[in-house]
């Protein structure tokens, strides 16, 4: 039983390691591909990555009442 835990503990962090790496790479893929490559990453890149997170952070949008004269 307790092989049977253990190796379903060993899947689940190897699946927590390919999602955490997806991610990784797919915020700054570009950026490592570039760095071997020995190339810097444009600025176009740069922009697109700082939108993308930016996108994520937007402000709540709050109600105003809206006060009526008193017929």
């Amino acid at each position: 039983m307790i092989a049977a835990l253990a190796t379903l503990a060993f899947l689940a962090t190897v699946w927590l390691l390919v999602v955490v790496g997806a991610a990784v790479l797919e915020e700054s893929g570009a950026k490592i591909a570039a760095a071997l490559k020995g190339q810097t990453a444009t600025d176009r890149q740069v922009a697109y990555a700082r939108f993308r997170v930016r996108s994520r952070l937007r402000q709540p949008m709050r109600a105003r009442p809206k006060l009526r004269a008193a017929a």
